[in-house]
């Protein structure tokens, strides 16, 4: 029997590269997948039930990261690098007659009718700088009016499936962080992103650092797609007259007297940054330090504004779970707020406000496909990036200068198994550690 080889290189290099060889002994840095492995979908492949499974070790990279390896590439011989993906993508640029073709079918299509319909309705993260550059910029590339509404991803959530059930269809997609889906999972008001998504550059797997990604990794309908990943969560800040760097290098130093009534906490009793962090301290520190830190007399809001801007004005010291969408108008202005050096106990890998969801029977469905579209593809990502200086996953997309940002993309420093360790988001994460955290909180936090 043959299998396909999955080579996987350092953090620097994080490249798939798939070729057709003899099946050998797996060795530490790679994983085998038969083709009749039950983790490629046999019924999408139309295969029989193989009579053994592979062990999870082999498949540990991809499965638990939820790496999407289509049949195509099963079928095929090839011997796909970084390199050459990229000499493919410069070769259709040079070359539009080509591409043309390849997008004329469905995707000029879309678009035409995209301009026809002329409007879009997206939720977005709470962030006026990406409301005031994507309205614009969709305006010019695609003669779309766009009503972008920025707030918290759980207030949106809550007035799409109160919508959806009144039978009434205003938004058309939806971005938001992850464990804002788990409720949504299961509501019925969201169509799965896959068939909205058509561009090639888009639906292929390699261009994407682990492959394509998706939020309900358990429930596996494909209704929410991943697209950023960033080493450690952004969300703690401090106001640098108030406390040094040093200060706090590890999350035991915000139990120190000094910062008694002085630390603001986005409320983990909600989806959002917040719980990121508080369920992350449950998982690694445990409840009896949740406990102390309690005592240390949190200021806790579900107004994350209120917070960065008490932490501008100095009186708080340090904040937990607000971020650059927050802290943005502040440093802007020359006030004394910063983001802290990540603590000894590291942080939480987060996708940030990197998940996208497209509302059931949009009211402008092309002009949905064309925002779904254009948000994936590198043009996309090389924008949402910036604007909101959270790195996506796109392997084409250079990311490296966001670390002068504070922003650490997690495929520029990590390995799929290194990340899997640290991510805290998805649903199986969510789920897991995330729900029963935010019960401690209600508990705790009255």
């Amino acid at each position: 029997m043959k299998a396909i080889r999955i080579h996987q290189f350092g953090p620097t290099e994080e490249v798939l590269q798939y070729e057709e060889v003899p099946t050998p002994q797996p060795g530490p840095q790679e994983v085998l997948i038969k083709t009749e492995a039950a983790s490629l979908n046999r019924a999408d492949l139309g295969l029989r039930p193989a009579d053994g499974d592979q062990s999870p070790t082999q498949r540990q990279d991809l499965q638990a990261f939820g790496i999407d390896i289509p049949s195509d590439l099963v079928r095929r011989k090839i011997r796909l690098s970084l390199a050459g993906a990229l000499l493919v993508m410069t070769f259709l640029a040079a070359h539009p007659a080509g591409a043309g073709e390849a997008k004329s079918a469905p995707w000029e299509g879309t678009v035409a009718e995209a301009r026809r319909e002329g409007r879009l309705v997206v939720g977005i993260p709470p962030s006026a700088e990406l409301r005031k550059q994507m309205e614009p910029l969709l305006k010019s590339r695609f003669g779309l009016e766009v009503e972008s509404l920025p707030a918290p991803g759980p207030q949106i959530a809550s007035r799409i499936v109160s919508e959806h059930n009144a039978g009434v269809r205003y938004f058309d997609a939806l971005i938001f962080g992850s464990c804002t889906g788990v409720p949504l999972i299961k509501s019925g008001a969201f169509d799965p992103v896959e068939p909205y998504m058509i561009l090639p550059e888009v639906k292929e797997p390699t261009l994407w650092w682990g492959g394509h990604v998706w939020m309900d990794n358990v429930s596996a309908n494909r209704i929410f797609y991943s697209f950023a990943a960033m080493k450690g969560t952004e969300g703690l800040w401090h106001n640098s007259t108030l406390v040094k760097p040093e200060d706090v290098r590890s999350f035991d130093d915000l139990l120190d007297p000094r910062w008694k009534g002085r630390i603001g906490f986005s409320d983990p009793r909600v989806a959002g940054s917040g719980l990121s962090v508080w369920s992350f301290l449950w998982d690694i520190k445990g409840e009896e330090y949740l406990k102390k830190l309690v005592q240390q007399q949190l200021f806790v809001s579900q107004n994350l504004r209120q917070i960065a801007d008490a932490l501008a004005k100095g009186k708080l010291a340090m904040a937990l779970g607000i971020g650059f969408a927050q802290t943005e108008p502040f440093v802007k202005g020359g006030l004394p707020v910063k983001e802290l050096p990540q603590p000894r106990e590291g942080l939480p890998g987060s996708n940030g406000y990197g998940t996208l969801g497209v509302v059931k029977n949009p009211p402008h469905p092309h002009a949905t496909k064309v925002f779904v579209n254009w948000l994936l593809s590198k043009e996309g990502q090389e924008f949402y990036s910036k604007v909101m200086l959270q790195s996506t996953r796109r392997l084409d997309v250079e990311t490296k200068w966001m670390v002068k940002e504070g922003v650490e993309a997690a495929k520029d420093f990590l390995s799929l198994r290194e990340y899997e360790q640290q991510r805290n988001y998805l649903e199986d994460k969510c789920v897991g550690i995330r729900l029963p955290s935010q019960k401690f909180a209600e508990t705790i936090l009255q």
